[in-house]
């Protein structure tokens, strides 16, 4: 049965405005949209993420691997550690991969705006200098290629957040799949805000944590400078992709029903079950200082940050474990993060987050 909601979006579509300027340009399903035609600007929030991603421009191989080779190569890490290290660049180098693809292959053929198609290009290239990141990484530490970049098969933990991603992408690429219908364009703000908000906000948020334990500590140090660096990177990720789910929302209100509001808080809650089990995996007796029921309580955390800020009501009510993370950054706070330290983000050669 066609509901109003679908009437009423069926028929903007089918009567898009004759002309289009700056007042008349959408995020998805502009008819005469101009990719190439930037001004005048109508998304100044999409041309700042993509000024701030310029000015955090970095290369993995500006990070010096001599001490992590040292440290890998000798007896100063355990069993338990050496795992911790292992599965996050498995699940990351293939994280990485997807998100990259689904850019690509789907977010950017349904967008239609110019300046966000500029941070779009901005965001792929940056997926790619994450995958060379975590290859550099298995070169320099002279690690099993095999045994890394094959954990999303093998490690079970790993394939189901793969597979719960992957499922997505499906949809959207389909033969034939448009925004230009009321379920297309609600497929694909489903999209959004499963690569933005749960693989980028949730599944990765997980394994910053677990890394930049080990930097704490002075050890693994390029490694943990380069999670800093992809932890800022996602950061901006994170917040156009926030912006873009609310651009679009509030552009096509009639989308946004109750019905998809509980599938989007059923479909969180789904991953963070999922992100749960993973951080069981890869920490089977705990070390660090870390154990998998404090990730509990950190997951749900965040997760109740990305369900506010799209305006979904919180589910648990759980406390950050992990307070120091908020010297890296301040999850409650994500929008002005880049916003009030972009001076700090001129060169790649330092890190600093004071």
């Amino acid at each position: 049965m066609t509901t109003a909601n679908q009437v009423d979006f069926n028929n903007t579509i089918a009567n898009p405005p004759s002309r289009i300027d700056a007042r008349e340009k959408r995020l998805i399903n502009c008819h005469q949209v101009d990719v190439n035609q930037l001004m005048p600007l109508k998304y100044s929030w999409a041309w700042e993420h993509y000024v701030n991603a310029c000015a955090n421009h970095w290369m993995p191989t500006e990070v010096a691997m001599n001490k992590d080779i040292e440290t890998w190569r000798s007896s100063k890490l355990t069993a338990d550690e050496r795992r911790v290290i292992l599965r996050n660049l498995g699940f990351f180098a293939t994280a990485e991969s997807l998100v990259g693809n689904n850019l690509v292959l789907a977010i950017f053929r349904h967008v239609t705006n110019a300046e966000c198609r500029q941070y779009l290009l901005r965001q792929a290239f940056e997926e790619a200098v994450h995958t060379h990141t975590f290859l550099y990484v298995v070169e320099s530490l002279g690690l099993n290629e095999g045994e890394v970049f094959n954990m999303y098969h093998e490690v079970p933990a790993i394939a189901a957040k793969d597979d719960f991603e992957m499922e997505l992408t499906n949809e959207i690429l389909q033969e034939g799949f448009t925004t230009d219908t009321f379920e297309g364009a609600q497929a694909f703000l489903k999209n959004l805000i499963g690569y933005y908000l749960i693989m980028e906000g949730i599944f990765f948020y997980t394994g910053f944590v677990m890394v930049l334990s080990f930097h704490r500590r002075n050890l693994m140090t390029g490694i943990g400078e380069q999670f800093q660096y992809i932890l800022r990177d996602e950061t901006i990720h994170l917040n156009f992709g926030i912006d873009l789910i609310n651009g679009i929302r509030n552009e096509n209100p009639q989308l946004w029903t109750p019905e998809f509001q509980q599938a989007m808080i059923t479909r969180i809650r789904a991953a963070v079950e999922l992100e749960i089990a993973y951080a069981r995996d890869v920490l089977p007796r705990g070390i660090l200082g870390l154990n998998a029921d404090s990730f509990r309580d950190y997951v749900q955390f965040i997760a109740d940050r990305r369900l506010e800020r799209i305006g979904l009501p919180v589910q648990y009510g759980s406390s950050n474990p992990f307070p120091w993370m908020s010297e890296t950054i301040d999850l409650s706070k994500e929008k002005n993060f880049f916003e009030t330290r972009v001076t700090e983000y001129q060169s790649a050669s330092t890190l600093s987050w004071d």
